[in-house]
């Protein structure tokens, strides 16, 4: 039993963006041939690129265009063109839109600007353009762009100029000045791309649909992105983590500081976020970050290259000390480890470099190095099971010959698969030596920095990969459940009183909701009552205001600490009454907190934050306390949900290891503690999100554990159509979602959505399967899976489609038994589906008992329909779904399909 072609893994089937990436007849508004005008430029573009299709030009004052005729208006064509390109000043584009409209176009690029990035009137046109795109059910592309260009369909739809070579790089812009640039740099260079989109302000198209289509397109093995602002969070992270699952995805984005937010504001009209969330959401989505236009050059020349590293372990190879020296600084300096050579690789490098070198990594084989010992020290390095990758250094000295040492290190780089990045320093007479590398395929530098940095940052794709695979649960189930409902309900008691932001006392008992250890306070309203309670709760103590109106306590002079006495404790107790009315004279004090003092002989003060990114929504930080009032102090931010691979990942980052590892007479903090607190944080996020901002700080921690001293929790209100984790720009694994299934002979199924780790079993599911079920199920004749496909069937991203699968058995016995998914079309609105069930448990319940969980989860979405394509052959599938409710038709493009419609609402 099975259904439907899957896109996700059918390159036959058309992405709904085709038409506007491979249109076969184009109309040009606003053509020309008035010098470098852009209509003139669009026009002699997608001549020289000699489009196979049809090209009409539009222009009332103009009978032909460079030998094209011309038309009046859009009307006037012989055929509905399947896209248009806009080129007149932006008062005229909505007028040229609703004509597209009417003329049944369904895509239409504007290259033209004048629209949001020029302020309010430009973003009324803009909304007015959108409103009347959206009647006819047309889609636009800009404005503000620079175009489109799509080479091996001899498509060229772009203001810049010169020819685009024909490639596998994948490049998506909001910049057309960076675009011209990297096509201007990319031809004599000899790199070429599947297709450059410029995506202008995004007004519709965005970098989530163009990234989608990259994803789908067999000629792009690599994606450039360069990226300004972002629009959609959700959609962009899912369709980033769809591209990084298959292809190699590398980016830069601009904005890192005020001045840079400015210029993309005033080019976009689009806000920017965080600069550090930015990058934790990017190494959740597997992706790598350059910083400049050097590194993209290099990089995209490695992909290019085919450049794919397994590690980050370098080993360093020179015939300079200084250089080499240079080189590992650098490393250290961006986190690339050092390789550590191994024994046999030290005893191999002895017999071939003279006896008194360093036996170390770098490896200096001496300023007399000729060619051959570069060859034998390379070969040794490469062949070392902890080395990941490897750079050759070379400054040109008396017996160096650096033409012949390159000739040397590419015929070793013929025999490793290991990544090897070269530097030849000098100029004169390194120049033929660093034409050979250049042309052979191996990337060159002139001095050790940017050789570093551009291993670091192919490298860091690998690390990126592992933190993409995690696909963490909303709740982790390795310690006490959460207490929902006490948190909600007090958040929904300060809300209702008007109050956004919770007292001490009521952000302490929401941390111990969520089992988060906690120094528990209790509130005194009398100098006497605050040493009763002193005294109940045992010296030394604390003392703090409790007044909701003052976020920073220190501050207003609300805090006391190491309190010994009693007598200290009255006198304390007055002291923060009379400086906070000083400070604050409208704040309402509801009390002072009496709390016993934590003091640990090995603790450490740490502060846990949450904020809410205007981009991406909540993002976790953790740092030293304190820190962000420290010069060049560094906090590490990811974004949640969290498990314990990522927990880990954060609380190795350089900044903190002095802070958390062993310090003179003090062991490391106790990691497994920092782990699960961290994890409850997450938790905390994704079940509240009424969360705008929490701060924990101090959080003391040692070898025994951790306790937050303090919290503030700020709260804010949630629209009334908001779904569960629509806040967040990752969706959690949906366990909610895990269910059984009692077969009619008594066998159990587990049921629950697909992981990334489900790869094998997917695997030997769709092998075990009959030829019939493969090819109803996929409608071609497959064998087996590729490993593409393998990764569009189990990473998936739960927020646009759902995947269940069936498993009988446990642990080493268990196989799948059955599979369904829908896949959300670009309406938002339906989904398409697909199910194959083993071939022994078909007709046993199971495919029934699986599409109605797939149809209450899709209900739960709020999807309005269910389609499906099915084989007119299958009748055995085609009775299966009309006993489901689907109605049945004729495919309108294929007659020997039939469509299933099923209305879910």
């Amino acid at each position: 039993m099975a259904a439907k072609r899957d896109p996700d893994i059918m390159h036959s089937e058309r992405h709904y963006l085709t038409p506007l990436f491979e249109p076969q007849s184009i109309a040009i508004v606003g053509a020309s041939e008035r010098g470098d005008s852009i209509g003139a430029t669009v026009v002699r573009n997608i001549l020289e690129a000699a489009f196979k299709g049809r090209i009409y030009c539009i222009n009332p004052r103009h009978h032909s265009i460079f030998g094209q005729p011309a038309y009046a208006h859009l009307k006037d064509l012989p055929e509905r063109v399947d896209l248009a390109v806009i080129c007149t000043r932006a008062a005229l584009v909505n007028e040229i839109v609703a004509e597209c409209g009417k003329a049944g176009v369904r895509y239409a690029m504007v290259i033209s600007g004048g629209f949001s990035e020029v302020g309010p009137d430009g973003i009324a046109l803009e909304k007015a353009m959108l409103d009347i795109a959206r009647r006819y059910r047309m889609r636009i592309l800009g404005p503000n762009c620079l175009g489109l260009v799509r080479p091996a369909n001899n498509v060229h739809l772009s203001f810049t100029k010169g020819a685009v070579l024909p490639g596998t790089v994948g490049l998506i812009s909001q910049s057309g000045a960076l675009t011209t640039a990297v096509l201007d740099w990319a031809a004599p260079n000899k790199v070429g791309f599947s297709a450059v989109v410029s995506l202008g302000t995004e007004s519709d198209v965005d970098f989530g649909e163009a990234l989608d289509y990259l994803v789908s397109d067999h000629r792009t093995e690599n994606i450039f992105l360069y990226i300004e602002s972002i629009r959609n969070a959700r959609r962009f992270m899912s369709a980033l983590r769809a591209a990084a699952r298959i292809k190699p995805v590398l980016l830069i984005k601009v904005g890192r500081n005020p001045a840079g937010e400015r210029a993309i504001f005033s080019h976009t009209g689009a806000l920017v976020g965080n600069d550090d969330v930015f990058d934790a959401a990017l190494q959740r989505a597997g992706v790598v970050r350059l910083q400049s236009f050097d590194q993209l050059y290099a990089a995209v020349s490695a992909l290019y290259l085919h450049l794919h590293p397994n590690g980050n372990r370098l080993a360093i190879v020179t015939n300079g000390g200084g250089p080499g020296a240079m080189a590992a600084d650098h490393a250290a300096d961006i986190g690339i480890p050092i390789a550590s050579l191994t024994e046999a690789t030290l005893s191999r490098l002895d017999a071939v470099l003279p006896s008194h070198w360093p036996r170390s990594n770098p490896v200096d084989i001496i300023g007399d190095a000729d060619p051959a010992r570069f060859g034998a020290a390379l070969e040794a390095c490469l062949a070392d099971p902890q080395v990941d990758g490897a750079l050759v250094i070379l400054t040109p000295q008396a017996m160096s010959d650096p033409t012949q040492a390159a000739r040397v290190v590419i015929e070793q780089s013929h025999k490793s698969k290991k990544p090897l990045i070269t530097c030849w320093m000098g100029e004169e007479q390194v120049r033929e030596g660093r034409l050979l590398l250049r042309s052979s395929g191996l990337s060159t530098f002139r001095t050790p920095e940017p050789a570093v940095e551009m291993f670091a940052h192919i490298t860091r794709y690998y690390r990126n990969q592992k933190l993409l695979m995690q696909v963490p649960t909303s709740v982790t189930d390795d310690h006490a459940e959460p207490l929902l409902d006490s948190a909600k309900l007090l958040i929904e008691t300060a809300l209702a009183e008007g109050r956004t932001q919770l007292s001490e006392m009521e952000s302490k008992a929401l941390l111990a909701a969520f089992h988060i250890p906690i120094a528990r306070a209790v509130v005194a309203h009398s100098a006497d009552e605050a040493a009763r309670l002193a005294h109940d709760v045992g010296l030394p103590v604390a003392m703090k205001v409790v007044a909701a109106a003052i976020a920073h306590k220190a501050e207003a002079g609300g805090v006391r600490l190491n309190l010994h006495s009693l007598n200290a404790v009255r006198g304390a107790y007055e002291e923060i009454i009379e400086e906070v009315r000083a400070h604050s004279p409208s704040a309402r004090i509801d009390g002072i907190s009496i709390e016993p003092m934590v003091l640990k002989a090995n603790g450490r003060e740490l502060l846990i934050g949450v904020i809410d990114d205007r981009v991406f929504g909540p993002a976790i930080t953790l740092a030293a306390a304190g820190a962000n009032g420290e010069p060049g102090s560094k906090r590490v931010v990811a974004l949640p949900p969290l498990n314990r691979f990522l927990v880990s990942d954060m609380l190795n980052a350089e900044s903190l290891k002095s802070r958390l590892g062993e310090q003179r007479n003090a062991p490391a903090v106790d990691m497994e503690s920092m782990e699960t607190l961290l994890l409850r944080v997450s938790e905390m996020v994704c079940e509240l999100p009424w969360i705008k901002e929490m701060e924990i700080s101090p959080l003391i921690v040692d070898d025994e554990g951790a306790v937050a001293v303090d919290a503030r929790i700020i709260l804010a209100p949630l629209t009334t159509d908001a779904e569960p984790y629509d806040h967040m720009a990752i969706h959690p694994y949906p366990s909610h979602f895990h269910a059984e299934y009692l077969g009619r002979d008594g066998t159990r199924v587990a049921i629950r959505p697909i992981r990334p780790e489900d790869a094998q079993l997917s695997r030997a599911f769709v092998d075990g399967l009959s030829p019939e079920s493969r090819y109803f199920r996929f409608m071609n004749a497959i064998r087996e899976l590729s490993s593409a496909q393998l990764i569009r069937l189990t990473q998936i991203d739960y927020d646009r489609e759902m995947a269940f699968i069936a498993i009988e058995g446990e642990d080493g016995a268990a196989k799948e038994v059955g599979a369904v998914r829908y896949a959300i079309n670009p309406d938002g609105e339906s989904c398409e589906f697909a199910i194959v069930v083993a071939d022994d448990w078909q007709g046993k319940g199971l495919a029934r008992r699986l599409m109605e969980l797939l149809i209450q989860a899709a209900q739960k979405k709020g999807l309005q329909y269910m389609t499906g394509e099915f084989l007119a052959e299958n009748s055995r599938m085609l009775k299966f779904v009309a006993s489901l409710g689907f109605e049945l038709h004729v495919h309108p493009d294929d007659p020997a399909l039939r469509l299933g419609i099923r209305a879910l609402k």
